[in-house]
C-alpha cells in the first residue's frame, strides 16, 4: 500500500494567536502543504481553541485544498460541527484542558455505549471515522465493534525514546503487533503524534499503516528550513522508508 501524509496545521494557529491578527494564516499553511506533495490537512478544534478556531475549520471547509481530517473530542459540541461542515474524515482523540498535547490514546473500552451511536452517525453523513489509541489488541478490538472505519496508532510513547535504545525497540515491536492486529480486524491502520526526521522511518515502513499525521515537529522544522522544504524533506524520508 502506498503511505499518504496528512500534515496537522494547529501550530500555525498557534503562533497566529500568540500576538492576534491574521498572519500567519493556517489556511494558507493549507495550500502550501499540497504544493510540497502532502495527501491531507489535519487540525484540531479543541473545545478550549487554544489554536484552531471554528473560522479556520469553515474556511478550510468551504475550499479544502486536500481531504480535511478534523481532529475532536466525543462531545455533542463537536459532533454537531462536524455533522455541519462535512470533513472527509474525523478522528475522535481524547482530550484535557490541562494537557498540552493528547497524552494517550482514546479509552474506547471504558467509553462503553456512548462511542458506536456517534460513530454511526458520522459515517451516515458520509464521514469516515478515526479512533486514535495506543496500540493494545483490546483497544483496536473495541475500535472495530464501534464500528470505526480506521485506526490511529499513537506514536507518542515510542517516540520518548531515542532510535537504537531498547526501550525505543520495545515500544516499535508494540506498534508493529498492534498495525497488524487493525489490518486483522478490517481497519485501515494510520499512526502519528511526536514523529520526526529521526523516527519516522521504522514507523513509515510498516506497510500496513497508510497515512501517518504529523505536525508540531514540522511547523517548528519550517521556521529553520522554510515550510515546503520541511514537508518535502519528511515525505522524502517516508518514500525511502517505504521502499
Amino acid at each position: 500500500m502506498s503511505l499518504r501524509l496528512g500534515v496537522n496545521i494547529d501550530h500555525v494557529a498557534t503562533i497566529r494567536n500568540a500576538r492576534g491578527g491574521a498572519h500567519p494564516d493556517p489556511v494558507r499553511a493549507a495550500w502550501l502543504v499540497k504544493e510540497a506533495g502532502g495527501d491531507g490537512i489535519t487540525l484540531h478544534l479543541r473545545e478550549d481553541r487554544r489554536h484552531i478556531v471554528d473560522e479556520d475549520l469553515a474556511r478550510l471547509a468551504a475550499d479544502p485544498p486536500l481531504p480535511l481530517n478534523l481532529e475532536m473530542a466525543l462531545t455533542d459540541e463537536m459532533v454537531a460541527i462536524a455533522l455541519r461542515h462535512r470533513p472527509h474524515a474525523v478522528c475522535i482523540v481524547p482530550e484535557k484542558r490541562e494537557e498540552r498535547t493528547t497524552e494517550s490514546g482514546l479509552d474506547v473500552i471504558g467509553l462503553g455505549n456512548r462511542l458506536a451511536p456517534q460513530v454511526r452517525r458520522l459515517a451516515d453523513a458520509g464521514i469516515r471515522v478515526s479512533l486514535f489509541v495506543d496500540a493494545d489488541e483490546r483497544q483496536l478490538a473495541a475500535s472495530a465493534a464501534a464500528g470505526a472505519a480506521v485506526v490511529e496508532l499513537h506514536t507518542g510513547t515510542y517516540a520518548e525514546h531515542e532510535p537504537g535504545s531498547a526501550a525505543f525497540g520495545r515500544e516499535l515491536a508494540r506498534l508493529e503487533r498492534g498495525a497488524a492486529t487493525a489490518l486483522a480486524l478490517g481497519l485501515e491502520c494510520h499512526a502519528g503524534h511526536g514523529l520526526t526526521y529521526g523516527n519516522v522511518g521504522p514507523v513509515a515502513a510498516m506497510p500496513e499503516v497508510v497515512e501517518l499525521n504529523i505536525g508540531h515537529f514540522l511547523i517548528g522544522e519550517a521556521v529553520f528550513r522554510g515550510f515546503v522544504p520541511a514537508i518535502r524533506h519528511m515525505r522524502d524520508l517516508m518514500d525511502q522508508a517505504r521502499a
